[in-house]
């Protein structure tokens, strides 16, 4: 790398930690900490969605799988605008009403206390093994190829520049830092994006270097890779466990100032989601057109190698970070929310605020040591980067959507039957990954044991979607079984659960009209809408 380059990454880097320490001077209580005080706009919060969203992983990932599949990844992507606009409409006025601070502090009060120490530990556990190591192994594959660092190095530079600010200045320095590493991802992927087109002489060329099925998103349902059937049974079930019900994203709308500023700061996380088949599926397909035996997560470094000057190629490694920092840093404040107010907090209920702060900066050392052990274990399960974060996503989140969606839709579901689903999903969803590593290691060859871990992981997550489902409709049928209880010293919402309940002393209930937002999400179905017909 040129000096330039140097210079460039040298200055983002200084940028980036003074927002952070800025930002600790804010922080006095635990809602400071952890929600920024509540008083975020939408712009500040949808573009952190995005960036937070945006990591690693999709840098590597998507290039990598659009240089090995084709433009079909991109399904995931445009999917989550859609899904983007159910969390919009349907469960942020809900989470504003109640005033959690944690998605399982929601289940407590729609059903029991049990439900949401389970959904609490299901979610550290997918932190660690997808957003964490993910991005960690992703970033020490970058760091390797530019610096030659090895992985103990990479993970240790990544976690000490990432930990300073985010344990320092809390939830908000991690939203303002967003909103910059958002646009440098951007520009960065953009850039590169650019140059590759003209290397391959525009579009048309690359359609001419590339056989016609890489152009393809709907494939047949017998693809191994993205079948029809579970990109539409499988995907929006992994989408809204993700963007719905994720700590790591609805903490980001809970820190607004309003519900209709958080509403249209995740349509606008919507729109901004368009963008990563364009700046990131397509430089790897660029790839494939310029270097036919390349390697598919080496395809957006090597084209980036080759194709960018000096100074260009210093802003793609600033954006490539960002999108490392971003990700990780978030997902590391919303660790620390879940241990502290989900566990700590629930042991120790008169703690002082100050305290809540230091624990949950504490706790955040713990989460980031077991995800770099984790590491290794990743390419066992999935050679495509994003294929194996989309896998572990679709073992673990079916229990968690079908409690939320059954609980919000339906009154009479129950505390005894969304735990018996979240026990029985979590368990075959740990099954299937425990039985995919020691496959990946010693092929089995056991009829049984192939017919769990043959099928596409989205087939699996819709199967398992349904049955959950089934479980909590039948036990919750079967008789009341009274573990619905309200959560010591916070206000009572009604436990039934349908989206029309509020407490009535509520101040922010959104506006019976809000044309603006209206507008913006039927806008955002007829784009998506005319994408999705244009690469059918």
């Amino acid at each position: 790398m040129a000096t330039l380059d140097l210079l460039i990454i040298g200055c983002y880097f200084a940028g980036i930690l003074g927002i952070g320490f800025m930002c600790a001077r804010y922080n006095r209580t635990s809602t400071d900490y952890f929600l920024a005080s509540r008083q975020m706009g939408w712009f500040a919060v949808g573009a952190s969605l995005f960036a937070t969203n945006i990591s690693s992983e999709h840098f590597i990932g998507l290039s990598g799988s659009g240089a090995s599949t084709g433009l079909a990844i991109g399904h995931f992507e445009w999917l989550a605008c859609l899904v983007l606009l159910v969390l919009a409409w349907v469960f942020v006025p809900l989470y504003h009403r109640t005033g959690v601070f944690t998605m399982p502090e929601f289940l407590e009060y729609r059903y029991s206390l049990a439900c949401r120490l389970m959904v609490t530990g299901i979610s550290l556990i997918a932190y660690i093994l997808t957003k964490i190591a993910v991005a960690l192994y992703a970033g020490s594959l970058l760091l390797e190829a530019l610096f030659g660092w090895d992985y103990v190095t990479s993970a240790l530079a990544m976690v000490i520049l990432t930990g300073l600010y985010t344990v320092v200045g809390g939830l908000r320095a991690v939203i303002y830092t967003d909103v910059i590493q958002a646009f440098i991802l951007i520009a960065g992927a953009g850039v590169l994006a650019w140059q590759g087109l003209q290397a391959v002489d525009g579009w048309a060329g690359l359609r001419a270097r590339l056989p016609p099925e890489y152009f393809d998103m709907i494939r047949p349902a017998s693809d191994p890779n993205f079948p029809w059937t579970g990109i539409f049974l499988g995907a929006p079930l992994l989408g809204l466990w993700y963007w719905c019900t994720d700590q790591v994203i609805v903490q980001k709308a809970l820190s607004e100032r309003s519900v209709v500023e958080a509403r249209r700061g995740a349509i606008f996380a919507g729109y901004l989601k368009i963008l990563p088949v364009f700046l990131l599926v397509l430089p790897g397909l660029i790839a494939k057109a310029l270097y036919p035996n390349i390697h598919g997560d080496e395809a957006l470094v090597t084209l980036a190698m080759h194709l960018l000057p000096p100074g260009l190629m210093g802003l793609l490694v600033a954006a490539l970070l960002a999108a490392l920092m971003s990700s990780l840093s978030a997902v590391l404040n919303s660790s620390s929310t879940l241990i502290t107010v989900d566990l700590y907090q629930r042991l120790f209920p008169t703690v002082s605020e100050r305290r809540l702060v230091h624990v949950g900066r504490l706790t955040t050392g713990v989460v980031i040591l077991l995800s770099i052990l984790w590491v290794p274990f990743i390419p066992l399960v999935s050679h495509q980067l994003f294929l194996y974060l989309q896998s572990i996503q679709a073992y673990l989140s079916p229990p968690i959507a079908a409690c939320f969606l059954i609980g919000l839709m339906w009154h009479r579901a129950r505390a005894r039957g969304a735990l018996l689903a979240l026990v029985v999903g979590f368990f075959f969803g740990g099954l299937r990954l425990m039985l995919e590593i020691i496959d990946g290691l010693t092929p089995i060859q056991a009829p049984l044991v192939r017919l769990l871990i043959d099928p596409h992981f989205l087939h699996y997550a819709a199967v398992m979607f349904g049955i959950c489902s089934l479980i909590l409709i039948g036990m919750s049928l079967r008789k009341e079984d009274g573990l619905e209880r309200q959560p010591p010293g916070k206000k009572q919402v009604p436990v039934e659960g349908s989206v029309g309940y509020a407490d009535a002393s509520s101040q922010t209930r959104s506006p019976e009209r809000d044309l603006v937002s209206l507008i913006a999400s039927f806008s955002l179905i007829a784009i998506v809408s005319l994408l999705w017909y244009t690469f059918q």
